[in-house]
């Protein structure tokens, strides 16, 4: 599993690195979205929808359960300041986990059997049903919360907000291009729908990258425990196997020396 997951590793890292600079500049455009390094939890909006990225598979270290203790902590913080909060889980990991503890009501929506090989067609269709729900009860703004490689051997939580939604500065910050004027609102629209989406792709693949480097290091673990442990059983087994042929030499010994005697 260690050299399957290796491999994994390397496909996620090239499409993590094709994500990141088209992404600064779609970043750069939606000029309402926090940084996952700027982020605070006194960022949240009023109302926001917690998007928790895990996996389907486990065998991958605490990758989901720090995902899960993040999502908790950000809806008890929410609460505490008078906001509202509610989750769309994305991995089976995170929704079995979810499901189970006290925040099992704010749990919107849950899609699974999504890991496999990350592409942007499958991310947007995820896009849109999230998208969806947020338009549906009128979110303020969706938060991703997500693990971001670092290397084959670190990986840490981050979380990201975004308003993919029309507000009010967004038509001056846009004023170098032009558009005809009874298309410009749609076009807008499509634009925010697009940012949030190339985003969430950024965020998917970087959390695909974390699942894969943590599998990789827990199966390497795994092997190197089960080999020590084998070790210390094939010593205990030889002691044990000495120790009986040992005891029968003696008692063959002790009985011809009680023969001879006689």
């Amino acid at each position: 599993m260690k050299m399957v997951s290796a491999a994994k590793l390397k496909g996620d890292e090239k499409r993590l690195a094709s994500a990141i600079p088209f992404n600064i500049w779609t970043a750069a455009i939606s000029g309402d979205a926090v940084s996952a390094e700027d982020a605070s939890f006194d960022d949240l909006p009023q109302k926001s929808l917690i998007i928790s990225l895990t996996s389907d598979k486990g065998l991958c270290g605490g990758v989901n359960s720090f995902i899960s203790r993040v999502t908790k902590a950000m809806i008890t913080k929410a609460h505490a300041d008078g906001k509202e909060a509610d989750i769309v889980v994305i991995g089976d990991k995170g929704r079995s986990q979810l499901s189970r503890s006290d925040y099992a009501s704010q749990i919107q929506k849950a899609v699974t059997d999504c890991n496999t090989p990350g592409n942007f067609g499958l991310v947007s269709a995820l896009s849109a049903e999230i998208l969806d729900v947020a338009k549906e009860k009128d979110y303020d703004g969706i938060v991703i919360i997500y693990n971001s490689f670092v290397n084959a051997a670190v990986y840490k939580q981050k979380y990201r907000i975004i308003t993919p939604f029309i507000s009010e500065g967004d038509a001056e910050s846009l004023v170098e291009y032009e558009f005809e004027p009874d298309v410009k609102a749609e076009v807008l629209e499509n634009l925010k729908e697009y940012l949030f989406t190339s985003q969430f792709y950024e965020c998917f693949m970087d959390a695909a990258a974390s699942e894969q480097s943590s599998r990789m290091t827990a199966m390497e673990n795994a092997s190197r425990n089960a080999g020590e442990m084998i070790d210390k059983l094939t010593l205990q087994y030889n002691r044990a196997r000495q120790t009986r042929i040992t005891t029968e030499l003696i008692e063959i010994i002790s009985g011809a020396s009680a023969l001879e005697d006689q």
